[in-house]
């Protein structure tokens, strides 16, 4: 399966926590990084988190930063978003995805996205 596998999203309220987790199938050439991205309802997707397959380079959108920590686990090919202190405004769809990125608002990113995971925090 190519198509990367994303699981931990639910309801919360304002204030609370949730730890996502993402599964994909294996390192994708040209792209070093494993990044987080989400689609508010009714908006854009946009970048969340990224973290290099590599080292511990990390990059974080303004909105995230303090609250979400990524971090991955090589050996199972998986990817992780520790969520905290969840505002409303962070409900959304969230994905991952391999990623090549320039900076947080330069990226590219594979052609294989899954069917993300529902992320709803109540106010």
């Amino acid at each position: 399966q190519v198509q990367p596998v994303e699981s931990g999203g639910g309801l919360v309220q304002t204030g609370g926590s949730l730890r996502l987790s993402c599964a994909v199938s294996g390192r994708i050439g040209g792209f070093a990084d494993l990044g987080w991205f989400r689609r508010p309802p009714g908006k854009e997707r946009e970048f969340v988190a990224a973290i290099r397959w590599s080292g511990g380079r990390t990059y974080y959108a303004d909105s995230v930063k303090g609250r979400f920590t990524i971090s991955r686990d090589n050996a199972k090919n998986t990817v992780y978003l520790q969520m905290n202190s969840l505002k409303p405004e962070d409900t959304a769809v969230y994905y991952c995805n391999q990623a090549q990125m320039y900076t947080t608002d330069s990226y590219a990113t594979s052609g294989y996205w899954g069917q993300g995971t529902q992320v709803t925090v109540s106010s």
